[in-house]
C-alpha cells in the first residue's frame, strides 16, 4: 500500500519530469503527434499540503488530486495557487460542487447522479471527462463501452473527452489493448482528450493517442 510522502526533494522531481517528459514527447513523436498536445499531470494523493511548495519549486503546474477533501484544502491551501488543479479521482454525487469549485477538468465522471449534480452546479465553463470501464472489470468504476453515446448525451456539461483505468499490470504491453480500445471510443465520439497512463505505463499510453497522464510515483522516487 502506498504510504504518505513526507519530504520532497525538488532537484529530484524536476530530474525525474524532465527524463519522464522526454520520454512521453518521445513516444508522442514516436506516433506521429506534437508532443505540445500532451499533458504531464503529477498525481499527489499521497503528498501533504506543506510539501506542494517543492513541487512548484520543481517545475510542475498541472496537479491532479483523488478526494474532494484534499483537493479543497491543497487548492486553497498556502501552495494552491501556483497550479492547475484536476480531479482524477472516484467522483460521488454529494461531492461534485465541492470538486467543481477547485477542479479545471473532472476526469471520473461515471454516474447518473453524478451528472444530475453537474447539472445542477455546472456551467458553461465546466469541462468532464467521462470514465469508461474499457475491460468490463466487475464492481469497478465507469460508463460500458455500449452505453457510452447516451450517457454523453445526457451530460448538462462538456465532455472534452475519455478516462480509463485498465487492470493493474506489472507488464505495461497488457494496458496497450485497453488504451486502444479508449483511444478508438473517444474517435468514435468525437472527443480529443485521453486521459490514460500511470507511471507503470505512461509510454505505451501515450503511444496508444493519450493526452493526459497522470504520474505519481515515478515523480517522486
Amino acid at each position: 500500500m502506498a504510504r504518505l510522502i513526507t519530504q520532497i526533494d525538488a532537484d529530484r522531481v524536476r530530474e525525474n519530469a524532465a527524463r519522464i517528459r522526454g520520454e512521453l514527447d518521445d513516444a508522442a513523436r514516436g506516433g506521429g503527434r506534437d508532443p505540445s498536445g500532451l499533458a504531464l499531470l503529477a498525481a499527489v494523493k499521497y503528498v501533504p499540503a506543506e510539501e506542494l511548495g517543492a513541487l512548484a519549486e520543481a517545475g510542475l503546474t498541472l496537479l491532479g488530486e483523488n478526494r474532494a477533501q484534499d483537493l479543497e484544502a491543497k487548492a486553497t491551501g498556502p501552495h494552491g495557487a501556483s497550479f492547475r488543479w484536476h480531479f482524477i479521482g472516484q467522483l460521488q454525487s454529494r461531492k461534485v460542487r465541492q470538486v467543481l469549485a477547485h477542479a479545471e477538468l473532472v476526469h471520473s465522471v461515471a454516474s447518473d447522479s453524478v451528472l444530475e449534480q453537474l447539472g445542477r452546479h455546472g456551467t458553461e465553463a465546466t469541462q468532464v471527462l467521462v470514465q469508461v470501464n474499457v475491460a468490463g472489470e466487475e464492481g469497478k468504476a465507469g460508463v460500458a463501452p455500449a452505453d457510452l453515446g447516451a450517457f454523453i448525451a445526457r451530460c448538462p456539461v462538456t465532455v472534452s473527452g475519455l478516462s480509463a483505468m485498465p487492470p493493474f499490470t506489472e507488464d505495461p504491453e497488457s494496458s496497450r489493448p485497453h488504451f486502444a480500445r479508449l483511444r478508438e471510443l473517444a474517435a468514435e465520439h468525437g472527443l480529443a482528450q485521453l486521459s490514460m497512463g500511470t507511471s507503470q505505463d505512461y509510454r505505451v499510453a501515450v503511444e496508444e493517442g493519450a493526452t493526459l497522464v497522470r504520474v505519481g510515483s515515478a515523480l517522486y522516487a
